[in-house]
């Protein structure tokens, strides 16, 4: 067990090092964001000066890394399913933007909630719809077509996934979530692990053989 856990960290940053960075090629793309409790797992804390914060975090307001509760960035194709995390510092507009401009085409749609966050996104030319959930709406018919496709909700269940992969760790360092957050993107993203994968994860990349 103890060779494992040496050798995880090493996995997963060679996973996050291989992570596909190009714009999803959808036409229409939900962007929202979570917020994970994770603190300072394994540090030494003087409990004078630096208390431990207690096991739930109850801080009010979006959470920031300075808070303990840091944000996880989403977007996932309408289309071709796959999706972009980013575990980020806050959720300013200046954080938000350029996240939306590199896992977007400028021709995408893109749907979100009405967070000021997302004010900017018309500005780099992609139409943008909003629900409003602090006015409990969920989904919305803009074309009166009969179909609720203003929403996030695909991106809100894939948060339940990402909550159901970090539980069993027991709380998570947060300067090493993103390490995490990148193995749940390649999980959900892969239909099938195949060799090139497992490769890019366990080979190091040198070789012990002249060439």
């Amino acid at each position: 067990m103890g060779h494992y856990w040496d050798g995880a960290p090493r996995i997963q940053r060679r996973g996050f090092a291989h992570l596909i960075t190009t714009a999803l090629p959808d036409e229409e793309a939900e962007l929202d964001e979570m917020f994970q409790n994770a603190g300072e797992k394994g540090t030494k804390h003087d409990p004078m000066t630096d208390p431990p914060r207690q096991r739930s975090n109850q801080r009010r307001g979006k959470g920031t890394m300075a808070n303990d509760r840091p944000p996880i960035v989403g977007t996932v194709g309408r289309n071709s399913g796959q999706i972009r995390l980013k575990v980020c510092d806050n959720t300013q507009q200046a954080t938000i933007q350029p996240q939306v401009e590199s896992t977007t085409l400028p021709n995408t749609t893109v749907y979100t909630d009405e967070s000021d966050a997302y004010n900017r996104i018309p500005h780099s030319g992609r139409e943008r719809q909003t629900v409003c959930h602090s006015q409990s709406e969920y989904a919305r018919d803009g074309d009166q077509d009969g179909c609720c496709e203003i929403h996030c909700n695909t991106m809100e269940g894939i948060w339940v996934g990402v909550r159901n992969f970090l539980r069993p760790f027991r709380g998570i360092h947060k300067k090493y979530l993103y390490l995490y957050v990148a193995m749940f993107e390649w999980s959900y993203n892969l239909r099938w692990i195949d060799f090139d994968f497992l490769r890019r994860l366990l080979v190091p990349p040198f070789t012990y053989l002249p060439t």
